[in-house]
């Protein structure tokens, strides 16, 4: 990634919130690395390098300012954006891929060699895959360390690290304190068993009232609720499952995670920050969606507009079947029969009885009178599941998006808006238009827009590469 000396200058000199995440600055004169909207002393020109990652800066040498946190900072919306090879990589190791299956598992998933993706990722953020892990790594470790009474050798393991020793010296070499050393800085914390909270930052502005009122109206019982302005559900995840309630803040998402393994720490908070759509450049998005004169008033009453997107991509491409030619309450109604019909795998060992969806085996295993839909929508999410379970449909988030959409448009039953919906809120394809929805059509027309298909996709070619940000307003407009 090319980094431009002087604009970087610039918004650390302005302590500019809106580039935090999207590179890091790095001061020799002290050996740390900073967010760019440090509140310390500006650094002189002459003393400062810039690099792409966390993991760069700490390949250079340099530790985590303690008082900034740039580990904790959102995630670079690039990586939402873009679709080739490294936005891939990059949103599979923040799912934990590289510490359950190595880099070989990375490499094999993204079809790639493990010494061509490290030459990849390397030219583009300064450090391989394994410095990325290790950088995430120190992250969760530190969140472990400050929030939880876990001991600190099982802090290592469930962090990922291969040894105590690895850990220790990672942690050391990170934040220069040691682990114990970490723990005496901690707040007092009254917190029950097994639960970790944290904060999720993200880049203002949010407008956490549209994201809370388009998952609370689809909110599947047993699954998920919303309680004012708290939003909770289930997590089925690499080592078993979970709960999460998170409640946006100013700055921050609370999230408070119950793990039946903590070691699943770091792929829970990876999809929670996808769900809420966190890592976005909202500044980005509204500054070329606000262009476009139908739709500026509405952005600048409702700055921040996010894409609710998915913890669990099967679980959203079958909401997206259920819901074709079909009310939100209705498609409501028929997946809470077909969770009724569907044993759970795993129940949280804790916290209210909220379970992750079904798995894509335990939906292919169900009778027929299970599913009370029509007989064409039940064949296409056996389709579905079976496809998804034997390996064929990837649809979680270092899915190549165009294989995906391909693959659904291939079942039968599966037409351009449902692939379109899934490659939106399950693989995070930011740039999607449904003209055909009737919902989308009556918002065109409440905005003084185009309204037939063809005249509005014609017209949304001004809102690109964001189209899927416009389609939530004119949802919301609807």
């Amino acid at each position: 990634m090319e980094l431009d000396f002087e604009r970087c200058y610039r918004a650390v000199d302005s302590r500019d919130q809106r580039f935090d995440g999207w590179f890091y600055t790095a001061v020799r004169t002290t050996g740390i690395y900073c967010r760019p909207s440090c509140p310390a002393v500006t650094p002189k020109r002459e003393n400062v390098t810039f690099h792409p990652s966390a993991a760069a800066a700490q390949r250079g040498g340099y530790r985590a300012c303690r008082r900034c946190r740039p580990d904790a900072a959102p995630g670079s919306p690039e990586w939402d954006v873009r679709a080739d090879v490294v936005g891939r990589a990059m949103r599979l190791i923040g799912d934990g891929v590289v510490d359950r299956e190595g880099v070989p598992g990375l490499a094999g998933r993204l079809g790639y060699t493990e010494r061509h993706l490290h030459r990849m990722l390397t030219a583009e953020l300064g450090a391989g895959p394994l410095a990325l892990a290790r950088a995430q790594r120190a992250q969760t470790a530190r969140i472990l360390i400050e929030t939880t009474d876990l001991g600190l050798a099982e802090i290592a393991f469930a962090a990922g690290f291969g040894s105590v020793r690895q850990f220790n010296d990672t942690i050391q070499e990170v934040y220069a304190r040691s682990p114990s050393g970490l723990r005496e800085r901690r707040s007092a914390r009254h917190t029950e068993a097994g639960t970790i909270s944290l904060r999720l930052a993200y880049r203002a502005p949010l407008h956490d009232a549209a994201l809370l009122d388009f998952l609370g109206a689809r909110t599947l019982p047993g699954v998920e609720e919303r309680d004012g302005d708290t939003y909770r559900r289930g997590l089925n995840l690499p080592h078993g499952s979970g709960t999460v309630a998170l409640t946006p803040a100013d700055r921050f998402v609370s999230a408070t995670l119950r793990l039946t393994d903590v070691r699943d720490l770091a792929p829970a908070v990876a999809r929670c920050r996808r769900l809420f759509d966190l890592d976005a450049d909202p500044v980005a998005v509204d500054g070329t969606l606000a262009a476009d004169p139908a739709l500026a008033a509405r952005i600048t009453t409702e700055p921040g507009v996010r894409v609710p997107r998915a913890v669990d991509g099967f679980e959203m491409a079958v909401r997206a079947i259920a819901g074709q030619q079909v009310t939100v309450s209705g498609a409501r109604t028929t997946l809470s029969r077909l969770l009724a019909a569907a044993p759970p795998d795993r129940r949280p060992d804790t916290g209210p009885e909220l379970r992750g969806f079904p798995t894509a085996e335990a939906v292919a295993a169900l009778p027929d009178e299970a599913f009370r839909m029509p007989a064409a929508r039940r064949a296409t999410i056996r389709a579905l599941a079976e496809t998804v379970a034997d390996g064929k449909l990837d649809l979680e988030p270092g899915a190549d998006r165009e294989e995906a959409v391909a693959r659904l448009l291939e079942l039968p039953g599966i037409g351009a808006w449902t692939a379109g919906y899934v490659a939106m809120r399950a693989i995070g394809d930011p740039d999607v238009l449904l003209p055909t929805d009737v919902a989308v059509q009556r918002g065109a027309r409440a905005l003084g827009l185009p309204h037939t298909p063809h005249a509005l996709e014609t017209h949304a070619e001004r809102w690109r590469p964001w189209r899927s940000y416009a389609l939530m307003r004119l949802w919301r407009s609807a």
